[in-house]
């Protein structure tokens, strides 16, 4: 299915964009290569460019790929696209990165992810990786007309804005709701309306909450957990704590398999200039 280009993407993510197989549901940028940041930028125009690649069938994908860019990819590329699939797919939070990736004259870093699973992660939370990327500005380059896709995208910022409002006080400005996720209406934060909007989290989520909440031995299910929840005036708390519990591990899954997935020296490389980025920012607040 042809892709659609949208015309708020910019010409030279297009370009970039052409330098890949096409077979895409959808592509998006993200990070301080997109978005101006806050505190001095003269180095913006330089900044790495990340990506994110949905594909419905990573195999195919990944096999296109390494023919057209066979050096982006770690030692991993010589046991093929099956392998790199695998793992893709099964091991961290089912993203292939390749990074420090000189393309179109950019600097860039680019995942890759299957629409299944993306899809999975939007309804569920299942670890809020690329889900969680989602619900931060990105700019979108690509998309094509998966309907189930536009549905759970649409699906995951609803849920992060129920998640946000959830873990806001009873009292909060016009600026703290956008910050949380801008542009959806509330309601009154009564026991029962907590509770509905406990009831529509995504799975993982209430999973968690119950595991936090749930004694040994009792076993209750979800449902009387989250009622529990919603009269309990640290509501917010436990949902933090929930997300916590998601985001966390599979974070860390997902920098172990970056040194496979990029190789030893590249992993070594961006580790430097993410940690020289961190310490950019502290000596920017300190000063």
């Amino acid at each position: 299915m042809a892709l659609q280009a949208l015309q708020s993407s910019g010409v030279a993510f297009r370009k970039i964009l052409s330098h890949f197989p096409e077979e895409l549901s959808l592509a998006f940028a993200y990070g301080s290569g997109v978005y101006r940041q806050a505190g001095p930028s003269s180095n913006q125009k330089n900044a790495m460019l990340d990506f994110v690649f949905t594909v419905d069938d990573p195999v195919a994908w990944h096999s296109k790929n390494l023919k057209k860019n066979w050096n982006h990819y770690s030692f991993l590329k010589v046991l093929g696209a099956k392998v790199i699939t695998t793992v893709q797919n099964n091991y961290g939070a089912g993203v292939y990165y390749n990074p420090l990736i000189m393309c179109d004259g950019k600097l860039i870093k680019y995942g890759v992810i299957s629409t299944s699973i993306l899809i999975d992660d939007l309804l569920n939370w299942n670890n809020l990786y690329i889900a969680g990327r989602l619900q931060k500005p990105v700019k979108i380059i690509a998309m094509n007309e998966n309907v189930t896709l536009r549905s759970a995208l649409d699906k995951n910022l609803k849920s992060a804005v129920t998640a946000a409002f959830l873990m806001l006080p009873e009292s909060f400005s016009e600026e703290d709701l956008f910050i949380a996720i801008a542009g959806l209406s509330y309601s009154d934060k009564s026991p029962e309306g907590q509770f509905t909007q406990l009831m529509t989290l995504p799975k993982t989520l209430q999973q968690q909450i119950n595991q936090i909440m749930d004694p040994p031995g009792k076993n209750r299910d979800v449902e009387e957990t989250l009622l529990q929840v919603a009269h309990d005036p640290d509501c917010g708390e436990v949902v933090r704590l929930g997300l916590s519990a998601i985001v966390r591990p599979s974070s860390m899954r997902q920098s172990t398999k970056g040194v496979f997935t990029a190789g030893m020296k590249k992993s070594l490389i961006y580790s430097s200039l993410k940690l020289h980025k961190m310490w950019k920012g502290w000596l920017r607040k300190t000063s």
